[in-house]
């Protein structure tokens, strides 16, 4: 039986509403049972079957913040888009709350793309996928896949309420996009509480990116030359690329002089005018 949720009908983005794109919300479900919240971002006056992108991420961010910055704007460039709450996070269901799990994570973007897929207003054939911060690791997952508890659980904590001078720049730029008016959501974990203390203990024994030199389909991977995060980006794109017999369509971007929370929500840093035609030329591809 299909959870039902409560969702909320104001804007509440952490952005600016756009006046060139029709917003709705949905909800859909993975092959968990896990019901899924999501925005829909949609070309205004658009005709016909549009190519679409399912958004999702950062990790332990909401819909509200980069995701759907990057749906609104991508829709702005022609594509229908959804940005989700993954599964246990945000509007989406899911119990214990604040959980994270690298194989119903996965699914989570294979069902957006199921979901999407069975839109009329979309292209089956063309729809891609964009996975912010360590969201990007699950988009790249969900690529070479096809196909409980209850109680109370203690939080990790999310980003401090308050920095020490001598704190990391990394640590600086979370907290300056998750604990002020830039990014700040009452419903990200990152916001507030945190994960559950033991939500992410899965991924230590996750190889997610074991089979990425399997991968097929084009990829593009975004990251900031001076982001602490930028050797995940590397180290990332040399696996998926060593042994793959289709090298050709995979690509490293590094934004000169971006950290890793410029990518978030810079509009004059994030490329998405590269990311449009990326989608655009790998979808061709498919025709």
């Amino acid at each position: 039986m299909e959870e039902k949720l409560v969702l909320t009908q104001e804007w509440d983005k952490s952005f600016p509403q756009s006046d060139k794109v029709e917003h709705s919300k949905v909800t859909f479900h993975n092959r968990y049972g896990i019901t899924l919240a999501a925005d829909i971002y949609k070309p205004k006056d658009a005709e016909g079957r549009l190519a679409a992108i399912a958004v999702c991420g950062p990790f332990g961010a909401v819909k509200e913040q980069a995701a759907g910055l990057y749906a609104q704007t991508m829709a702005e460039r022609g594509f229908l888009t959804m940005a989700f709450d993954p599964s246990f996070t945000g509007e989406s269901g899911g119990q214990p709350r604040y959980m994270a799990s690298p194989d119903i994570n996965t699914e989570d973007f294979q069902a957006a793309v199921d979901y999407l897929s069975l839109r009329e207003d979309v292209d089956p054939e063309k729809i891609g996928i964009i996975g912010i911060c360590g969201w990007g690791g699950m988009a790249l997952n969900a690529q070479r896949t096809k196909d409980y508890q209850n109680g109370s659980y203690a939080l990790a904590g999310g980003v401090a309420e308050e920095v020490p001078e001598d704190a990391p720049f990394y640590v600086k730029d979370y907290h300056d996009y998750y604990k002020t008016r830039r990014g700040y959501h009452p419903r990200s974990l990152n916001s507030n509480g945190g994960w559950n203390v033991t939500g992410t203990m899965s991924f230590m024994n996750q190889p997610i990116l074991r089979y990425s030199s399997e991968i097929r389909s084009a990829v593009l991977i975004i990251h900031g030359e001076k982001a602490h995060s930028c050797y995940f980006s590397r180290d990332a794109y040399a696996a998926m690329t060593e042994g793959n017999p289709n090298p050709e369509n995979k690509e490293l971007l590094i934004i000169p002089g971006a950290v890793h929370t410029d990518l978030y929500d810079k509009l004059d840093v994030i490329p998405f005018d590269k990311m449009a035609e990326f989608f655009r030329k790998a979808m061709r591809q498919q025709e």
